[in-house]
């Protein structure tokens, strides 16, 4: 795995411990030892409750009134007036609402849930974000799409052609290529192409009907796909099946002399050879 593929595995880890912390945390928090105060309230209540969260009330105080010290007359009651006196006693309180801070009232359940639930959407676009920020960010120094160095020249000669003189191709995973060996006349389709350096040509390994990979048939000496039946001889020319054309390949060159580099950027597309440059099948087919 790529150091890419470790960051978007790690902050999606993070994003899914967070969610259930963030679960857990407010799942205890609801989960209380004491009884509910609030069992056997309707719902009505409840509602008008919870709109009333985050208020403070406190009484107004009523200033009691002046009286001049002349105009008060003390008289004690009589026994049965002092014993019903404070059945005639009226008390009148009033009522004053005033705004707390959110540091007084605190994070209510629903705002942490809220906040929660936030965090976590935010986390994922974030992994979403890096994840296509990577896909679409260009590989410039290796990989598909750049130039690879297959090797040198004499040692891709040397391992194209065995000892007893068939052609067996050299496969390139970085490049999704096969190395063979270019035929000695290049047909009149590739001519000034780039397709061939060093007597070397390198195959794209998918089959042009449908893109399944083509193998290798060392019997026929020739590239068959399995999925519907596409041949093509060892140069990648169209030989039967349903193929449209001849298997794309590289422009290659030679670098540094003697490194045979695949321009896995630069793709090229020909036609069915109206003869091929090399014979085919040469034994038995694969499929």
């Amino acid at each position: 795995m790529t150091f890419t593929d470790w960051v978007l595995v790690g902050v999606g880890l993070f994003a899914v411990l967070g969610a259930i912390g963030a679960f857990t945390i407010a799942y205890r928090r609801s989960r209380s030892d004491q009884p509910d105060p609030t069992a056997g309230v309707s719902e009505e209540t409840r509602r008008a409750d919870r709109s009333m969260a985050g208020v403070r009330v406190e009484p107004i105080a009523v200033p009691e009134p002046e009286v001049p010290e002349e105009a008060v007359v003390v008289e004690e009651p009589a026994e049965e007036e002092m014993e019903y006196a404070g059945a005639g006693v009226a008390v009148i309180e009033a009522q004053r609402v005033v705004e707390v801070s959110p540091e007084e009232s605190g994070v209510t359940r629903r705002q942490f849930f809220n906040r929660a639930i936030a965090g976590t959407f935010f986390a994922f676009l974030g992994m979403q974000g890096i994840y296509y920020l990577a896909f679409f960010w260009p590989k410039l120094t290796g990989g598909f799409g750049s130039d690879v160095d297959a090797g040198t020249v004499d040692t891709l000669l040397s391992q194209t052609v065995t000892p007893a003189g068939t052609v067996q191709p050299v496969f390139v995973p970085e490049a999704r290529a096969y190395v063979v060996p270019a035929p000695k006349t290049l047909s009149a389709q590739f001519e000034g192409k780039g397709v061939a350096a060093g007597g070397l040509m390198a195959l794209f390994q998918r089959c042009v009907h449908l893109g399944c990979r083509v193998p290798w048939c060392a019997t026929s000496i020739g590239f068959e796909c399995p999925c519907h039946g596409s041949k093509y001889n060892s140069a990648g020319e169209y030989f039967a099946g349903p193929a449209p054309r001849n298997l794309d390949r590289f422009v290659v060159e030679i670098r540094n002399d003697d490194h045979f580099v695949i321009r896995t950027g630069s793709i090229i597309q020909t036609p069915r050879a109206p003869k091929p440059s090399v014979q085919y099948p040469q034994g038995p087919s694969c499929i």
